[in-house]
């Protein structure tokens, strides 16, 4: 198949693909006419690309998983070494998730500062001769 056929095929754009050829990672076969020609492995190339991808991993965490396809195995994963990327990867994003929680338990906890701040000033304003209420918008109500 041409180029035309294969990005089509694959949801990708010829550029890509002329993209991953000059990073090694999608074979440059030509026919006699000079046109670069496609097959249905390479087909199953760019699917493990793109389906890495969209997981989040950098092209060139790609390239094991490429290699591992070309060495004639099923999967793109069955070799030690695409199994060495997912257990960075898994670092990386255990990291990551660390970094989201504690992200996440601060602005939980400025929240329920803000809101029991709240709660004070209203409960203040409930008291004869207590704080005159202040405008969400910084301003004092007339």
């Amino acid at each position: 198949m041409r180029i035309g056929e294969l990005a089509e095929r694959a949801g990708t754009t010829v550029r890509a693909l002329r993209y991953y050829e000059t990073r090694g990672l999608l074979p440059a076969r030509r026919d006699g006419n000079g046109h670069r020609r496609y097959d249905e492995r390479d087909l199953v190339l760019l699917t493990q690309i793109r389906t890495l991808r969209g997981f989040g991993f950098e092209l060139e965490e790609t390239r094991p998983f490429v290699e591992c396809l070309r060495a004639g195995h099923p999967e793109g994963d069955a070799c030690p070494a695409s199994q060495a990327v997912y257990r960075r990867k898994l670092d990386e994003l255990d990291g990551l998730i660390g970094e989201l929680m504690a992200v996440r338990e601060t602005v939980a906890g400025q929240l329920l500062r803000a809101e029991e701040a709240r709660a004070g000033l209203a409960a203040e304003a409930l008291v004869p001769g207590g704080p005159e209420p202040v405008c969400e918008l910084g301003g004092r109500r007339a």
